[in-house]
């Protein structure tokens, strides 16, 4: 009883981080407007070892359309730039000397597309990872049945493992749909 109680609680603490690291991801999916987190793949050479952009400068965004990124040390300023050029994220980044300007582009209706498809896509591989967690826990579970558990218990349990997977699977439905409004909005 234990076990199964045991199982479904680790199936549900995995199908919670499918669901955040789909957050997560969809954050990266640009929508049009600057925020910080556009950068977050960015990692600079910062001394021989590669470190992420934001520990070694100020990111703000002073307006809907401009991020700026002001390092700690004025001597960072090119391998800054030169980081934002090869993380290959569409921008073009200037350095007026004492911070870098980034200039966000609108999106034009074919990059708005290509972004909901790759958003969908993650949704979709997130779907997947729910999915395999399901199996997983189905497969624990037959696992203790055939060990002499109640086939009752397991049957209910199997039930509790779907209602689960349909939840989640509905969580990744509503962000995707609110992920993309939000890129489609001009």
């Amino acid at each position: 009883m234990e076990e199964i109680e045991f199982i479904i609680d680790e199936t549900k603490e995995a199908m919670t981080a499918s669901v955040a690291h789909l957050e997560k991801s969809f954050l990266n999916i640009r929508a049009g407007k600057a925020s910080p987190q556009m950068l977050g793949s960015v990692f600079v050479d910062y001394y021989g070892s590669q470190t992420p952009l934001s520990q070694i400068a100020n990111i703000n965004v002073p307006d809907a359309r401009t991020i700026t990124i002001q390092p700690y040390e004025k001597s960072m300023l090119q391998p800054i730039e030169k980081a934002i050029m090869v993380a290959n994220l569409g921008f073009n980044p200037m350095n007026n000397g004492d911070v870098i300007i980034i200039s966000v582009p609108p999106l034009t209706e074919e990059r708005r597309r290509d972004l909901v498809k790759q958003a969908k896509q993650e949704a979709e591989d997130a779907k997947i990872g729910i999915r395999n967690h399901r199996k997983e826990a189905n497969t624990e579970i037959k696992k203790l049945e055939k060990d002499g558990a109640s086939e009752d218990l397991c049957k209910k349990a199997e039930d509790d493992v779907q209602k689960l997977t349909d939840n989640f699977i509905k969580k990744i439905e509503e962000h995707l749909v609110i992920k993309e409004a939000e890129i489609m909005k001009v």
